[in-house]
């Protein structure tokens, strides 16, 4: 097995069980421990595990919130797909809200250049990246920005999303679950969401697989407020099933 594949085989069981232990991993690849603590080190070097003593935690289970151009490159492949799939979703012409988040950002990247578009955001990135699109009409919400997200927190921004009401909500997320609906780890940022869910009249959720059935600490929004949800085709068959049987409609890109 080559180090790539050990790695992310590594990398799946550690999301299965929550934890792996480098003794017991260097057993199961039949590698020494060095091999392992090295293959350790570079997913933490990609955002996508964080050592402890003895092992490593995946970073979902953490709650943790890495700074956004290292999340930037997570599954990167994966969220093209997402980004251009959620293009069938563009109400032709009209409004949308672009929430903030990597797959956000990269579903900003690919709008089409040849229809008129009023786009709402409270991400400075996707304003920054639209602002010189000449069949754009930018709308940019304003509040305290996080550093971790460079997102528009606070009454401000709850109150800039209040004044409208757009034809469509693309929405990132950290975790969606049967249980606990729409979560993210930041009270704040979960207060932005729901209010740009409430300002529009569809709510597509673009997520990759390793969101979906997972739970965050700050509640955003129910199921009952989700049109679709756009993932990719590695998503677990049972969570998006029971995800569908809620009511959404879910895309496999």
């Amino acid at each position: 097995m080559y180090a790539p594949e050990r790695q992310q085989a590594i990398l799946g069981h550690a999301r299965s069980v929550g934890r792996v232990d480098v003794n017991m991993l260097a057993e199961r690849y039949d590698v020494t421990p060095e091999t392992i603590r090295r293959d350790l080190n570079e997913l933490e070097r990609q955002g996508l595990l964080r050592r402890v003593h003895g092992g490593a935690i995946p970073v979902e289970r953490l709650g943790l919130e890495l700074p956004v151009a290292q999340r930037a490159g997570r599954n990167a492949e994966l969220k093209e797909r997402i980004a251009k799939a959620a293009l069938d979703h563009l109400p032709d012409g009209g409004s949308v809200i672009i929430d903030a988040g990597t797959t956000t950002v990269r579903f900003a990247e690919v709008l089409p250049a040849d229809r008129q578009f009023t786009v709402v955001t409270h991400a400075l990135p996707i304003a920054a990246m639209l602002a010189e699109r000449p069949n754009i009409t930018l709308l940019l919400v304003g509040g305290q920005v996080r550093q971790g997200t460079l997102a528009a927190v606070g009454n401000w921004a709850q109150t800039g999303y209040r004044g409208v009401l757009a034809d469509v909500a693309f929405a990132g997320i950290n975790a969606i679950s049967t249980a606990r609906g729409l979560t993210t780890p930041d009270l704040a940022e979960a207060a932005v969401k729901h209010a740009l869910i409430a300002s529009a009249r569809r709510t597509v959720v673009l997520a990759d697989h390793t969101k979906v059935g997972q739970d965050e600490f700050a509640h955003v929004a129910d199921l009952s407020e989700v049109d679709t949800l756009i993932t990719d085709s590695e998503v677990d068959a049972d969570m998006a099933q029971e995800i569908q049987d809620a009511g959404v409609e879910v895309v496999r890109a």
